[in-house]
């Protein structure tokens, strides 16, 4: 079943879970579960003796199995914390209520676990202090051992996972020593009973189920790695540890069973896990024994302790996270300290450790982890199809035992216990019901966000004195009971003494980092960051930053110094800023507090902006010095500076462009208005000259008529006809209306041209015949061509070539045909006034070639014989503004336009050729194909 609320869920936790424990603290945990095999063995072995190893066998192997299991899982779920039970949960999400049975399952086990170690350790104290003649605080230390992880615990869980750590390492080496030396000492010494029993004792399935269900309590935790995989730097690390835990359980739980079943054999031993190992150990460890198996069960029991506060929380954040329990439990603290779940799981111990009863506790508890692991395999078998899941088959298998030995084995310890265990996960789910349900604020995760975010981080100002009272104290303790002990030991052996001070010592140890992280670690926590962060910044800052001492000699530099130096910032040390500073003082003292330097780097000036500021220590007086590159800045400046006129002079630029392109766009409306305007009645005379043409020809047909039957008019009509001279009239009026009709079809040329020319319909890029915008520009410019009183007619030769359209803003092309027509018309009149030509001298030739190279590109070449232009003049001819012609002839702007128009509207090229006295020519190339962007 999936949770819609989850990431809603996931966001409200603040802050999420960080990956802060490193791989090998997250090992450390994993071992835990080995360890405590010295609890567990005594019970089994004085129940089945030799028998017992068949139930390790297969427990062992199930156990392995799991672990690579797990594996798998923990590689698909790498976010997610509590490992196992979460994983079930995700296996069955589907089927929400049995996902979060498990999950409480295997919770309440490992509660359990802590309340049992505390008991363990207080009957441990109690047979040894009554040894030495002191009575027990029983209350006293019952809730001091359930207190002591927790107390550790909700200050954060590094420090837990150090000191689990520190103790584990030892107390694992000295558990596979007792398996490996116990094996060699049963295989090779000469005292050796033999490595195998004379007889086997028979072993029932009953008894066989029994306590199958009781060893996985041991065998199925190997895993517990896992839980940490979520806030583990190294997750695939950590999870690579499940092999090695795997292939540690043969020679711990069958090596270590062997060598008690071998060695620990008289009766009178009983299931006294001390007096078994003690009997087991004795003959290759001699009188050390008692100490190291002392050391193994206080270690089992605290570390025990320890995992449990650390494992227990991250199953309900995980649960809470996946809306199966109230999202209080989600929560997790500024320093990283999961609260609310570390109070349910200290209630439920509490609630444990009143019931007391061991044994009974074990029995209920191990119901519900028997049931979670069934549940497990389920999932497994559901999901079977899924590539997260190894051996689907062999899961099935081991749930259809499972269900099996529930049946038997859980009957064999009770019926009572096993409807206890059964019900108890219930009971937990009624108690989150309550929990998401009443309005005590705590139960809500918006009253303890509200708590983070007002709260401070609390910093103790002077924790000297804090530290240095609890240390006063605590020494003075350690003497008022070392002088007890003192006249204790005097009185009985010391063996019980011993035993004492193992647990005293490791007691002792996680009091004192208890007391630590209550004082000193928030202290070192808020240094180290601070530390980590300031260099951090002096690591990756973008300027400069230099540590130098009183005389100016550079003692730190940051990695940013390279690139103003072009030196490598180890050899900085130990020269003189003033090396490559040398307006710089030797003495840091008298520099002032921001100045600017230049530095000389590959022969170019770089302007440093130098900051300082002093650091006094209580032994010697330090500066730092930030440089910050200033260079871009005032070169910007110095561009802004110099720039300014040529701004003016381009805005005046920008400015006369928009008059002219508003002249342009003004003269093109006013063109095609006129045109418009001129074609309607042209057309309309056009029309009706033939019509008058027809019927004045009708008429004098019939005068005609008229003259040859009445040759003989009256007097009258004699007299008008040599009046009108009526002969006359009758030849030139129809000669008079061809006049007419030319003239009409010249205006409509005229209109035609002038509408080409505009061409305010084609404002956008289209494809045009090219020919007809010269053609319209000529008849525009005709009057211009045409001969005068100084000088004779200009000949327009046109050399077309065979080009197809052409896409072009067309109207802006013709444009620029008209600048360069016009420019080429007034080159030649200057020529031919300059030079005065007569009838005979050669007349002014304007020249126009277009062809398609086999490039695609237009090539349109406009030629004049007039004077040519200077080179000189030829630099600045497409400049704004520049022009030869006199004042008010030119404005410097036409052939300027023509260049952009060419060039930037149409991706071309305008190129001017000229020389004195060979004319000009103007070749303009364009792409018959714009690309448009």
């Amino acid at each position: 079943m999936s949770h819609p609320a989850h990431a809603t869920l996931g966001q409200s936790s603040y802050p999420r879970l960080t990956r802060s424990l490193s791989a090998v603290e997250s090992w450390g945990f994993g071992l835990t579960a080995h360890i405590s095999w010295t609890a567990l063995v005594p019970a089994i072995h004085a129940a089945l003796g030799s028998q017992a190893i068949f139930v390790w066998i297969p427990a062992v192997i199930f156990g392995m199995l799991l672990n690579y299991q797990v594996k798998r899982l923990g590689m698909h779920f790498r976010n997610v914390a509590g490992g196992t039970p979460n994983y079930a949960t995700k296996l069955l999400q589907n089927y929400s209520g049995l996902a979060r049975y498990a999950a409480i399952g295997y919770l309440l086990n490992w509660v359990s676990y802590l309340a049992v170690n505390t008991i363990v350790l207080r009957d441990l104290i109690k047979v040894n202090l009554e040894a030495l003649d002191i009575t027990c605080p029983e209350r006293f230390m019952d809730i001091g051992f359930t207190l002591l992880p927790f107390i550790v615990a909700f200050s954060g869980t590094r420090a837990l996972s150090i000191l689990h750590l520190f103790f584990v390492i030892p107390a694992f080496g000295l558990l596979i020593t007792f398996c490996m030396q116990g094996l060699g000492w049963l295989a090779f010494s000469g005292d050796s009973p033999g490595f195998f029993p004379s007889n086997w004792s028979s072993l029932g399935f009953v008894d066989w189920a029994k306590w199958f269900f009781f060893v996985t309590y041991a065998t199925y935790s190997c895993e517990t790695a896992s839980s940490f995989v979520a806030d583990s730097r190294q997750p695939t690390q950590t999870l690579r540890f499940l092999d090695f835990a795997a292939w540690m359980m043969p020679p711990i739980f069958l090596g270590g069973s062997w060598v008690m079943m071998r060695l620990a054999t008289d009766p009178s031993l009983k299931d006294n896990a001390f007096l078994n190992l003690v009997a087991a150990s004795q003959p290759f460890w001699g009188k050390s024994a008692a100490t190291s198996v002392s050391f193994l069960l206080v270690a089992a029991s605290l570390l025990g302790s320890a995992t449990v506060v650390s494992n227990c929380p991250r199953i309900l954040y995980q649960l809470a996270l996946d809306n199966h329990i109230s999202p209080v439990f989600s929560v997790v603290s500024r320093r990283g300290v999961f609260v609310p779940a570390l109070t349910l799981t200290l209630v439920l111990c509490l609630i444990y450790l009143i019931w007391g009863d061991v044994a009974r506790i074990v029995a209920v508890s191990n119901i519900g982890w028997f049931v979670s692991f069934m549940l497990f395999h389920l999932g497994l078998w559901l999901r079977r199809d899924r590539p997260e899941v190894l051996f689907p088959r062999i899961s099935l298998g081991i749930l259809l035992l499972e269900v099996v030995v529930l049946l038997v084995g859980g009957l064999a310890w009770g019926w009572l216990n096993l409807l206890i265990g059964l019900l108890f996960p219930i009971g937990v789910m009624g108690i989150d019901a309550v929990i998401r349900r009443v309005a005590f604020p705590p139960f809500h995760p918006s009253w303890w966000m509200r708590r983070y975010r007002t709260r401070p981080v609390v910093i103790i100002k002077d924790s000297v004195i804090l530290q240095v009272s609890i240390l006063i104290f605590l020494l003075c303790s350690a003497l008022g009971v070392g002088w007890l002990f003192g006249v204790k030991l005097n009185k009985v052996a010391t063996a019980a003494g011993e035993n004492l001070f193992v647990v005293l010592l490791m007691s002792v140890a996680f009091v004192g980092v208890a007391i630590a992280c209550w004082t000193t670690l928030p202290q070192v926590v808020a240094i180290a960051e601070a530390r980590e962060a300031a260099e951090h910044l002096f690591t990756v800052a973008q300027d400069g930053i230099l540590v130098v001492d009183d005389r100016g000699i550079i003692q730190q530099a940051n990695p940013a110094t390279e690139s103003f130096f072009s030196v490598n910032p180890s050899e900085l040390r130990g020269n003189n800023l003033n090396k490559w500073l040398p307006a710089l003082v030797y003495y840091p003292d008298q520099w002032t507090k921001r100045s600017e330097q230049t530095l000389l780097r590959n022969g170019k000036n770089q302007i440093l902006e130098v900051s300082i500021s002093d650091r006094p220590h209580q032994d010697f007086q330090e500066y730092v010095v930030i440089l910050h590159d200033i260079t871009q800045r005032k070169q910007a400046e110095e561009i802004l500076r110099h720039s300014e006129a040529q701004l003016r002079q381009e805005a005046k630029h920008l400015a006369s462009q928009l008059v002219h392109s508003e002249k342009m766009s003004s003269l093109g409306q006013l063109v095609a208005g006129v045109a418009h305007e001129i074609n309607n009645p042209v057309n309309f005379i056009y029309g009706n000259i033939t019509f008058a043409n027809q019927y004045i020809q009708d008429i004098l047909s019939l005068l005609q008529l008229y003259q040859q039957n009445y040759p003989n008019p009256v007097t009258e009509i004699q007299e008008e006809t040599e009046a009108i001279d009526l002969n006359f009239v009758m030849a030139d009026l129809p000669n008079l209306l061809t006049s007419m009709t030319v003239g009409a079809e010249r205006i409509r040329e005229i209109v035609l041209s002038l509408r080409n020319f505009s061409r305010l319909d084609e404002a956008e890029m289209k494809a045009v015949n090219i020919h007809e915008g010269i053609d319209s520009t000529l008849m525009i410019l005709e009057h211009r061509l045409k001969a005068k009183s100084d000088y004779l007619t200009i000949d327009v030769i046109k050399e077309y070539g065979d080009l197809p359209l052409v896409e072009c803003y067309a109207g802006q092309l013709n444009q620029v045909f008209m600048n360069l027509l016009a420019n080429a018309i007034d080159a030649i009149e200057e020529s031919l006034v300059i030079s005065h030509p007569s009838p005979v001298q050669d007349r002014g030739k304007i020249r126009i070639h277009t062809k398609l190279t086999s490039k695609k590109q237009v090539v349109i070449c406009i030629t004049d014989n007039g004077l040519g232009i200077p080179e000189n003049v030829q630099k600045q001819l497409f400049e704004p503004f520049f022009t030869t012609k006199p004042i008010g002839k030119g404005t410097g702007l036409g052939l300027s336009i023509s260049y952009q128009i060419i060039t930037q509207k149409h991706q071309g090229k305008l190129q001017c050729i000229s020389a004195p006295g060979e004319g000009t020519k103007f070749v303009i190339v364009i792409p018959l194909n714009q690309q448009i962007t």
